[in-house]
């Protein structure tokens, strides 16, 4: 069995909530399930599994989202995502943050790495008959058998930093590796193309499936190789991260805790052109005082404007296709030019446009066919993370000589709170929170009764607040 999840964004906590310990015993949980489901063959026979493969498919660490970009132990911070990597202040930078991940998300990944221990996952054994024997659902209750699991990370466009090549990532690897339990290795840079782990490649072959975090269909976020910052890392730090760091060093005194808490949200919403929406929204229900609206409206204003004035900006000639000229960015982003209660509908619509959101246009099923893995028929499934949003959709159903040949684009989703603005009327910015949890597992051998694959997306709602 192969199990496959992406985009945990586990933060240092300065920027936004990071994931609760909860989610992962729960997820543990599932997966002593899967395994005993999945001892259950074609044949009606019941079979134990033997070991289990757990893909971390990018971004599982989130190494941008953290404000230590800017400011770490009281003293501004120089080094930025896009600065030479070869450099021992970056290096320095990356290991401070990635030492204060593992840190404030130590009960989670003690969770996960508690899989390699042959008391978390165990599943009764069989009978001569093919039946399971007597049946104790405590895991390490007498007659249970232990199932391998075998952890490997590949990385995104938020965790790039461990793809980088040297001695001195090397040693940060081994703080990751040791973390998790991981079976990737230390001392090479962690995988990103899955060409790039003979391992990777093994299990992708034997499960018939193709998985990547699919960042690289992302031109926001994908400089053409992975050993270089991008755009995406760029507006995270010196736009999302900044903005609510500095709106509190600025008015902190002055606005409600509401506001501030509100503030730090934004790293959870999507995509990121509604931030603006959010701002004037949570402004409105949380600080009805005018003037301390404008001047925290004034803050973003000055971001964007330093964003877009930002040299490794304006090398980027994309950024600007995108929106088609400045003054369309500054339309659709500021306030002082154009976002403003009353035209949010058509902001919204504008959104729906460049970004393609709620439509099928955002999908990246329409990349699949680029895949070599999908051309020759060796995958009957091709995965991509990245977008946060789950998805299944069916590509192809071919005649071979074996039997028919389905062909399936699955997105892994997220694992992330999520913040979406109401359609039916944008005009009243109201945005429902929602948590967001999805996992893949695929099969072979016959196992799970002869079915190839399972999928998992569930949503837990937020508190309902009580009544009055």
């Amino acid at each position: 069995m192969l199990v496959i999840i992406s985009d945990t964004h586990l933060t240092d906590g300065t920027s936004g909530e990071t994931l609760r310990v909860g989610a992962f015993r729960t997820f543990c949980n599932r997966l002593r399930d899967l395994a005993y489901d999945a001892s259950w063959r074609a044949d009606g026979t019941y079979k134990p599994i033997e070991e289990m493969h757990l893909v971390l498919l990018g971004d599982f660490l989130d190494v941008i989202r953290s404000t230590k970009w800017l400011v770490e132990d009281g003293n501004q911070s120089n080094i930025r995502p896009w600065d030479d990597w070869h450099n021992p202040t970056f290096v320095s930078k990356v290991q401070s943050i990635t030492a204060a991940i593992l840190a404030r998300n130590k009960d989670s990944l003690a969770v996960l790495k508690s899989l390699k221990d042959e008391r978390t996952i165990t599943i009764p054994e069989a009978t001569a008959g093919g039946r399971p024997a007597e049946v104790h659902w405590e895991p390490d209750a007498a007659n249970r058998r232990p199932v391998k699991v075998h952890i490997h990370y590949l990385v995104g466009n938020h965790d790039w930093f461990y793809h980088l090549p040297g001695a001195s990532y090397d040693q940060i690897r081994r703080t990751v590796v040791d973390a998790l339990g991981a079976d990737t290795p230390a001392d090479r840079p962690f995988p990103h193309d899955p060409n790039e782990s003979d391992v990777i490649q093994e299990l992708y072959r034997q499960y018939r499936i193709f998985a990547r975090h699919g960042d690289i269909y992302d031109a926001f976020n994908f400089e053409g190789h992975r050993d270089a910052s991008s755009l995406g890392d760029v507006i995270v730090v010196e736009l999302i991260d900044r903005f609510a760091m500095t709106v509190k060093e600025q008015l902190g005194n002055e606005l409600p805790p509401a506001c501030i808490d509100g503030l730090k949200e934004i790293d959870n919403l999507r995509p990121t052109l509604i931030i603006p929406v959010w701002i004037d929204g949570l402004l409105q229900r949380t600080c009805p005082n005018p003037v301390l609206q404008k001047k925290v409206k004034d803050v973003w204003d000055t971001m964007v404007t330093r964003l877009i004035q930002l040299p490794f900006v304006q090398q980027h000639h994309s950024f600007f296709h995108l929106f088609d000229s400045v003054d369309d960015l500054e339309w659709g982003f500021k306030f002082s030019k154009g976002v403003i209660r009353g035209n949010l509908t058509s902001i919204f619509a504008w959104i729906t446009q460049k970004t393609g959101i709620g439509t099928r246009d955002a999908s990246y099923s329409k990349y699949v066919a680029r895949e070599d893995a999908f051309k020759s028929r060796m995958a009957r499934f091709v995965v991509y993370g990245h977008t946060h949003v789950y998805e299944m959709v069916p590509l192809d159903s071919t005649m071979m000589p074996d039997g028919i040949l389905d062909q399936i684009y699955i997105n892994s989703g997220t694992w992330r709170p999520y913040h979406e603005l109401a359609h039916l009327d944008p005009e009243q910015e109201e945005f429902i929170r929602y948590q967001v949890m999805t996992y893949l597992a695929f099969f072979k051998d016959g196992e799970r009764g002869g079915r190839a694959f399972e999928v998992w997306s569930g949503v837990l709602g937020s508190p309902v607040a009580p009544s009055s």
